[in-house]
């Protein structure tokens, strides 16, 4: 059987199917088989990511093809182009994903949309060479709307450095954020993030540029929040460097220190 390796990065591109599609997918599945296989680069799944979870439950037999790319950043074009002519996706989650195309494409092919900048205002991003005029008419947007798009892929993905799991949240539309918070989450540094993400999950961010305090029904947080915070911060970041190694020994040192700081900061209190 061919090995199957599952990218992280990959993996949390798009939000996860709600239980009951995932039901319905795994219904199917049960009833008529597996009719799509998996697609793989270089033994990576980049394509069926719950069909696999439900062939792996139920032992079924796993057919895959093999695609062949360049780099990351063409697979990452690739899941990206694939799964939004699938998915009916929200405004929120087109935007995500078209940012990151551009960034992507960016990476690929260089700052394209430079070397256009002597061109009249307008016709810039009319150009075919531009980057940005390229997606847009692949899109039907305009080019500075795939712009602001990168600025939204880049505040999500830095709310995914520090919360992971807020990320899948707000793709999958169960955390609200506007693009206009993202988009002002791009200027602030990572403490602004974790801040600022923590009243998001709260419910108590307004908007308001990183650091100035813009919250409902509070100007900062108080005290112990912040020390809350910033325990719960450095231990995901242990967290997530357990995941990068797979060592549970480390990940169980790291959960006995977490308690221990909790003790004691219940006992502070």
């Amino acid at each position: 059987m061919q090995e199957i390796i599952i990218d992280k990065e990959f993996e949390r591109i798009l939000p996860k199917l709600d239980e009951q599609t995932y039901a319905w997918l795994e219904e199917n599945i049960l009833e008529y088989g597996c009719r799509e296989p998996l697609v793989l680069w270089n033994n990576i799944l980049i394509d069926g990511h719950n069909r696999y979870s439900i062939l792996q439950k139920h032992e079924l037999p796993i057919n895959t093809i093999d695609m062949v790319f360049d780099s990351r950043d063409e697979v990452l074009i690739w899941i990206i182009s694939t799964q939004v002519s699938r998915r009916n996706l929200n405004p929120l989650q087109l935007s995500f994903y078209r940012g990151l195309h551009y960034n992507a494409d960016k990476k690929i092919h260089g700052d394209i949309d430079r070397f256009v900048s002597n061109y009249p205002s307008g016709q810039n991003d009319r150009m075919q060479g531009g980057t940005a005029g390229r997606l847009a008419e692949q899109y039907r947007v305009s080019p500075k709307t795939i712009r602001r798009d990168a600025h939204v892929a880049n505040a999500i993905n830095a709310i995914g450095e520090v919360f992971p799991d807020v990320k899948m949240d707000i793709l999958s539309g169960k955390t609200h954020i506007t693009r206009k918070q993202l988009h002002e989450l791009t200027n602030g540094t990572d403490e602004d993030v974790s801040n600022i993400v923590e009243k998001i999950v709260d419910g108590r961010f307004e908007g308001g540029k990183p650091g100035t305090g813009n919250v409902s029904g509070s100007d900062e947080m108080r005290p112990w929040e912040r020390q809350f915070s910033k325990m719960a911060n450095e231990f995901r970041k242990i967290l997530r460097d357990h995941e990068k190694t797979d060592n549970t020994e480390s990940a169980r040192s790291a959960l006995r220190k977490y308690i221990e700081m909790l003790e004691e900061f219940y006992r502070n209190m």
